[in-house]
């Protein structure tokens, strides 16, 4: 696929959910990160922490942030697809997603956006040369770089933080991937866009980053998210759709 220099507007897409305590200080270190033409898209699953009413606030102090509210809490997935669609709804040529606990430092944002003038899908890599976590245990270290290779195992493909949350796409790879077949909901939700925008031939590439434990707030993994991993992962593969061009695909 050919690849050109886009010149229309970068959204990021923010979902929250019981982030009052960072939100304020992650919008204020992100904005400066970002292209002067580029927004801010919160989208809050009614957080009973007044998440939303704080994101109200600060759209009102900085124009270049906006605020979908969402009536209920459905997960992740179903979060990022609502703030896909109104991002592209408005225009945005690329998109990113990243978590709103300062997990993803945002620093790194001008690394994928420059990455994405060459490639379709950008991912922010724990786990290639120069990337890494800090902060968590032997234990928490073992289980994601395990989850990675599972699901890396099973989905035959190369890229190695398939887990990961910090992304940036090309409307074009959001627009053929079929975000209707989309039904992750937790973390496998990040599995499944990358599958399926490797099933239709779409150039993915993996940037260092190094990911930090939130600071303040709680996590919101649990065993819940990690079962629907690791049963959706086999389902991606062998029960999901052919690729949908004749790009090369990407796999193994």
């Amino acid at each position: 696929m050919a690849l050109t220099d886009r010149r229309g507007p970068a959204w990021l897409v923010l979902p929250t959910y019981n982030e009052a305590e960072n939100l304020e200080a992650f919008l204020a270190a992100v904005l400066p990160k970002l292209p002067a033409d580029a927004r801010v898209l919160v989208v809050d699953d009614s957080s009973p922490d007044g998440t939303g009413e704080l994101a109200d606030r600060l759209a009102a102090e900085y124009e270049r942030v906006r605020v979908l509210h969402r009536t209920r809490k459905e997960g992740l997935g179903p979060a990022y697809i609502a703030g896909f669609r109104e991002a592209l709804a408005q225009g945005a040529e690329l998109i990113l997603e990243m978590d709103a606990d300062f997990s993803h430092d945002p620093a790194y944002l001008p690394r994928l956006l420059e990455a994405a003038q060459r490639a379709d899908l950008v991912i922010g890599s724990r786990y290639v040369e120069g990337g890494g976590v800090s902060d968590w245990s032997a234990l928490r270290r073992g289980i994601s770089r395990g989850g990675s290779a599972y699901a890396r195992l099973v989905l035959g493909v190369r890229v190695r933080d398939l887990t990961g949350g910090f992304k940036c796409f090309r409307r074009e790879v959001l627009e053929t991937i079929d975000l209707d077949a989309v039904d992750a909901r937790g973390y496998a939700f990040q599995i499944e866009v990358t599958y399926r925008a490797l099933q239709a031939g779409f150039k993915v590439v993996e940037v260092p980053i190094v990911f930090r434990d939130r600071q303040a707030g709680s996590s919101k993994m649990d065993g819940s998210i990690v079962l629907e991993a690791i049963w959706r992962v086999p389902q991606m593969r062998f029960g999901g759709a052919a690729p949908r061009s004749g790009r090369s695909s990407g796999l193994k």
